[in-house]
């Protein structure tokens, strides 16, 4: 569990500093020379050193780390600066989950219990800050997660259906009687003789038309 020391009164730079390491050759060491030559050489341009040290960018000597590198790759960058701020503010995380969400005011009001006293408000104030503005440059959704796609169900095949003997029925005879249609089964008796089936029709031409 952890409470950060580190904060900047640029809160309003992050962004900047964090553009501006990812164009940036990786330095051996991340010192207040390298900060210059990256154009911030305010002396509160240098408080982004502690911050990044805090987050796990860097090690205690400055010198980067796994994280530092990861976050050059622009398609995480965002996750993992993430994965970094829960680490530096992992006690707030722990009484509020998406801690990342809170304003300023319910973060200093969270962090003033979380200090017990510890910290004046002015700097818990500036924390607080510094966290939002964090937290608006991060994506705190899991890392590996990915755009759901919807899948298409493959329609089931439709099965053949069997197909019937006509040996013993004629179906579905259609005759036009005054623009009506009547459908006729007829059921033909089961026999060789084609004199039968001759009969049988014969009627129904006389019958029917």
């Amino acid at each position: 569990m952890a409470l950060p020391d580190s904060y900047t009164v640029k809160y309003g730079s992050l962004g900047a500093y964090f553009d501006a390491i990812q164009e940036a050759q990786p330095p051996e060491r991340f010192s207040v020379k390298f900060l210059q030559n990256l154009e911030f050489k305010s002396t509160n341009d240098r408080t982004f050193i502690g911050i990044l040290k805090e987050l796990g960018f860097l090690d205690s000597n400055g010198v980067p780390t796994k994280r530092y590198f990861e976050y050059l790759d622009k398609t995480i960058a965002d996750k993992v600066l993430a994965e970094g701020i829960e680490e530096m503010y992992s006690d707030l995380f722990a009484i509020k989950k998406d801690a990342n969400t809170m304003s300023a005011d319910d973060v200093q009001n969270k962090l003033k219990t979380l200090y017990a006293g510890k910290k004046k408000d002015n700097v818990i104030k500036l924390i607080a800050k510094t966290f939002v503005g964090l937290c608006e440059l991060a994506d705190f959704s899991p890392r590996d997660s990915k755009p759901k796609t919807e899948t298409s169900k493959a329609t089931p095949a439709k099965k053949e259906e069997p197909k019937t003997q006509q040996k013993n029925a004629v179906n579905a005879a259609t005759v036009g009687l005054d623009s009506l249609q009547y459908h006729i089964n007829i059921v033909l008796p089961d026999t060789r003789d084609q004199a039968v089936y001759d009969a049988i029709f014969k009627s129904l031409r006389e019958h029917l038309g």
